[in-house]
């Protein structure tokens, strides 16, 4: 019995080593539970209570930019340390609040698929309750950013997997750029330097759009000449139903900021948009991407119209699409980096897997 015992922890083994890739589960790795964009924080219940807990409720509670109405960046949940049990362990992603007078100063750190995939875990470290919520407030952006860029990731691994390979081959054809776009997007125009994907359906209705125009100078990445170029193009290519109606720019509510994208420049550009002559509207968010081979200018935008839904979420899985643009010469993206500067403490997952063989064994 006991041979049999070693050579059946000698398969479970390999198979463990042979199932840990980064992003996916191992043998013994349940699913991760929760909802895109929904947060656990594990944190005494007094400390919850008081300004230190209250501080980290109101950078979750923001509001996700560029929509038309209010919509909470995270759903928030809390429990305090005593009750965090395997069934809580498991849950999507979780910020750990921990405040000991054992520490010198503010800290973030994160680990991924501690006890589920896909998992992120950021722990939140402080000597005292006054430090910790003058540390998240400053870096308020810091933790958004870090859970958005997660939800990103896992929408990116999901298009990996799935995605519209004819709009992928014609992206491929006319921009000689690859792009994964959710296989709903099945309807598609075709204009110069142009093309229009879309569910084409009455709501909740998702858009895609990727069209080019040749760099000249600095002057191209304004707000002011987005706006201009954005607005000459949707006029040319998305009429209304009538004459006379074409999609417009809200410039009002139009915010520009430079990003990173696979470690190169890019331009990020996130507002509302109108038909003219209509009431038709919705958000939109692009990114512009200089193509240096070529000389030009890449847009990838996508837009919703969806006037009886909450769109935060329909918004975040259109903006991962923009993440996979690869441009001629460029590599397939892995991930999005959540956040450089936060350091990434590792899990030694076939340790743990290990543990729970001799568990096996021992039964």
């Amino acid at each position: 019995m006991k041979r049999i015992a070693f050579y059946l922890s000698l398969v479970l083994v390999v198979l463990v080593l042979a199932s840990c890739k980064k992003g996916q589960k191992n043998l013994f790795t349940p699913t991760s539970s929760g909802r895109p964009y929904e947060v656990l924080v594990v944190v005494n219940k007094a400390v919850w209570d008081r300004p230190a807990g209250r501080a980290l409720f109101d950078v979750l509670d923001t509001n996700v930019p560029g929509l038309p109405q209010a919509e909470r960046s995270f759903r928030i949940s809390n429990i305090a340390p005593e009750h965090f049990d395997r069934v809580m362990r498991i849950f999507r992603n979780i910020i750990v609040v921990d405040i000991q007078d054992i520490y010198t100063q503010p800290k973030i750190k994160f680990s991924r698929d501690v006890y589920a995939a896909p998992q992120m875990i950021m722990t939140i470290q402080a000597p005292d309750e006054k430090e910790f919520a003058d540390f998240v407030e400053k870096d308020k952006q810091v933790i958004i950013d870090f859970f958005v860029k997660s939800e990103i990731n896992r929408q990116i691994n999901l298009l990996k997997e799935k995605h519209n390979d004819a709009i992928s081959a014609k992206v491929g054809s006319m921009f000689d750029c690859d792009v994964w776009i959710p296989q709903e997007l099945s309807n598609y125009k075709v204009g110069k330097d142009f093309l229009w994907a879309s569910t084409n359906r009455a709501s909740a209705d998702m858009n895609f759009v990727i069209y080019s125009y040749p760099y000249t100078d600095r002057n191209t990445f304004t707000k002011e000449f987005f706006v201009h170029k954005r607005d000459s193009v949707m006029k040319a290519n998305i009429p209304g139903e009538r004459e006379g109606m074409y999609m417009a720019t809200d410039s009002m509510f139009v915010d520009v900021k430079n990003i990173m994208v696979k470690g190169e420049y890019a331009q990020e550009a996130r507002g509302l948009w109108e038909m003219e002559g209509d009431m038709m509207g919705g958000p939109f968010v692009s990114h512009a991407r200089v193509d240096r081979a070529n000389g030009r200018v890449i847009v990838a935008e996508a837009f919703i119209y969806s006037p009886d839904k909450m769109k935060r979420n329909l918004m975040r899985q259109m903006e991962a699409s923009l993440y996979t643009l690869r441009l001629p010469n460029e590599t397939l993206l892995d991930e999005v980096v959540v956040n450089a500067d936060i350091p990434e403490e590792k899990v030694d997952s076939t340790a743990k897997s290990r543990i729970k063989i001799e568990q096996i064994n021992n039964n």
